[in-house]
C-alpha cells in the first residue's frame, strides 16, 4: 500500500452517514488551507449527465497542441486515484499526491467531511502550486452544490448532455436535473452547451439569462455533423472540416462539436482543433483492450471491449456504436450499482447482444447482484446467466463462440476492476 492509498483509507473515515449536497463543508476547508482555489490558473468547469470527461479530454487534447500546460481533474478514477488529478498534462505524482492529502487532513482536523469533498481540496491544493495555463473541472454530482463549484469566476463553463441519472439526489426530472447542472454557471461568463432536450435546454438558458451569462448552444450557436469519412463542425467563425473522432461511437461527435465549441472560444486554432479529436484519450468508454491476461483468455479470434456508462443514455449510445461497428455476434458481461436504472440502461442494447452474462462488481458495497442483474436482462428480451466473475464470464462465452464480440459494461466501478485485472 502506498503512503497516499493509506492516507486515503483514513479520509474514508471522515465521511458524514448521510450525504448532505452543501458548499459548507468546503468553504471551511478551503479558508483554513488559506484559499487555495483563488491561486489555480483559469478554470474551465464542465458539467452535464453524459460526456463530461470524453469532452474533457478533448479540450485538453486541443489545447496542450497549441503549447498549453493544462492541470485536469476528474472523477471517479478507474484503476488508481492519481488518474483524478493532472498537473500540467502529467498524473500527479506520489509525492505531491501525499502531500496534499495529508495537509488537508490536517487542516480539517478530524472534522465530518465527506471523501470528494477532502480530495477535490487536495487538487486545489496541488493546483495551486504548480504553473499551467488552464484548470479543467469536471464536476462530481450535479453542479449547484457539487464540491468544485466554489470557482467564481472561471473562463469559461461547459454543460454537456443533461439526462436522468442521480434522481435520489437531484430530483426525478429533467427540469429539476438540469437546474443542479445549470449551477455552475457564474455572472457574465460564457457557457457552451452541448445537445440538450428542449425541456433542459430552456432551464439552463433561464439561469443564464438571470446572470447576463452568454449562451453559446447547439443548433443555436454551433453544429457539427457527419460528412462522408469525417465530419464537420460550424459556427459564426467559420467551418472546420476534420476527421472522425478517435474516441469510438457517434455520440462522441457531439462531444467533440461541444469540446471544439469551447476551443473556439478560447481562441483556438485549425490545428489545435484536429488535434483534439484525433489526439484525445479517454479510457474505458468504448475501449478496446488488446494485451492483458484478460485479452489472453478471449483468445486470438475473439474481440474484448470496455465501456463504463451506466445510464439509460448511457445505453443509448452504446447501442449507437454498436450499431455502426461491422456486424459480429455480440455478448455483454455486465456488472451494476443498485443505484441505477438497469432496464432502462439494457433495454437499448438488448436488441444488439445474442447473451449477457452478468456478474457482482469485486469489493463494491453497492453492486447489483448477478441474479437481479441477470433477471432484469431476461426481462428485457437478453439470454442472460451469471459468472463470478469478468475472467470467467469470458471464457465461458468464448467455450461458446470462439468468434464473439465481448463487450464488459455497465459501470465505471467495474471497468476500473477489469482494467487493473488486465494489467
Amino acid at each position: 500500500m502506498s503512503h497516499s492509498d493509506a492516507i486515503l483509507g483514513r479520509l474514508m473515515s471522515l465521511h458524514p452517514k448521510v450525504i448532505d449536497l452543501s458548499l459548507d463543508r468546503m468553504h471551511r476547508l478551503l479558508a483554513a488551507l488559506g484559499h487555495p482555489e483563488r491561486r489555480i490558473p483559469p478554470v474551465i468547469h464542465i458539467a452535464g449527465t453524459n460526456g463530461k470527461g470524453s469532452t474533457q479530454a478533448m479540450i485538453r487534447a486541443g489545447l496542450e497542441a497549441g503549447g498549453a500546460r493544462v492541470h485536469a481533474y476528474t472523477s471517479p478514477h478507474l484503476a488508481r486515484f492519481h488518474e483524478r488529478i493532472r498537473l500540467a498534462g502529467e498524473l500527479i505524482a506520489e509525492a505531491d499526491l501525499a502531500a496534499a492529502l495529508e495537509e488537508c487532513e490536517a487542516a480539517n482536523a478530524g472534522q465530518p467531511i465527506t471523501f470528494f469533498e477532502i480530495t477535490t481540496a487536495a487538487a486545489f491544493l496541488a493546483f495551486s502550486r504548480s504553473p499551467a495555463d488552464y484548470t479543467l473541472l469536471e464536476v462530481g454530482l450535479g453542479g449547484r452544490l457539487d464540491a468544485t463549484n466554489i470557482i467564481d469566476s472561471p473562463r469559461l463553463t461547459v454543460i454537456t448532455p443533461v439526462s436522468i441519472d442521480h434522481t435520489q439526489y437531484l430530483g426525478d426530472t429533467l427540469p429539476l436535473i438540469a437546474g443542479e447542472k445549470a449551477g455552475i454557471i457564474k455572472r457574465g461568463v460564457p457557457v457552451i452547451v452541448g445537445p440538450q432536450d428542449d425541456e433542459a435546454l430552456r432551464v439552463i438558458e433561464a439561469r443564464a439569462s438571470g446572470l447576463t451569462a452568454p449562451v453559446f448552444a447547439h443548433g443555436q450557436h454551433w453544429m457539427i455533423a457527419p460528412d462522408r469519412d469525417g465530419m464537420v463542425y460550424q459556427d459564426d467563425h467559420g467551418l472546420w472540416d476534420l476527421p472522425l473522432p478517435n474516441l469510438i461511437g457517434p455520440h462522441q461527435i457531439q462531444n467533440a462539436g461541444t469540446a471544439l465549441a469551447a476551443l473556439r472560444h478560447l481562441g483556438a486554432t485549425d490545428a489545435q482543433a484536429r488535434a483534439a479529436v484525433t489526439q484525445a484519450e479517454w479510457p474505458a468508454r468504448m475501449q478496446r483492450l488488446r494485451r492483458g491476461p484478460l485479452v489472453d483468455l478471449a483468445g486470438p479470434q475473439a474481440e474484448l471491449w470496455l465501456d463504463g456508462g451506466h445510464n439509460p443514455a448511457g445505453g443509448e449510445a452504446l447501442a449507437a456504436t454498436l450499431a455502426a461497428m461491422p456486424r459480429k455476434p455480440t455478448h455483454l458481461v455486465c456488472g451494476m450499482l443498485n443505484t441505477k436504472d438497469i432496464s432502462g440502461y439494457l433495454r437499448p442494447l438488448a436488441v444488439h447482444a445474442r447473451s449477457l452474462t452478468a456478474i457482482d462488481i469485486p469489493g463494491e458495497p453497492n453492486t447489483l447482484p448477478a441474479e437481479t442483474t441477470a433477471g432484469v436482462a431476461a426481462s428485457v428480451g437478453l439470454d442472460a446467466t451469471t459468472a463470478q466473475d469478468a475472467a470467467a464470464a469470458i471464457k465461458g462465452i468464448v467455450d461458446r463462440d470462439p468468434k464473439a464480440r465481448i463487450l464488459i459494461c455497465g459501470s465505471l466501478y467495474l471497468a476500473g476492476r477489469v482494467l487493473r485485472e488486465n494489467g
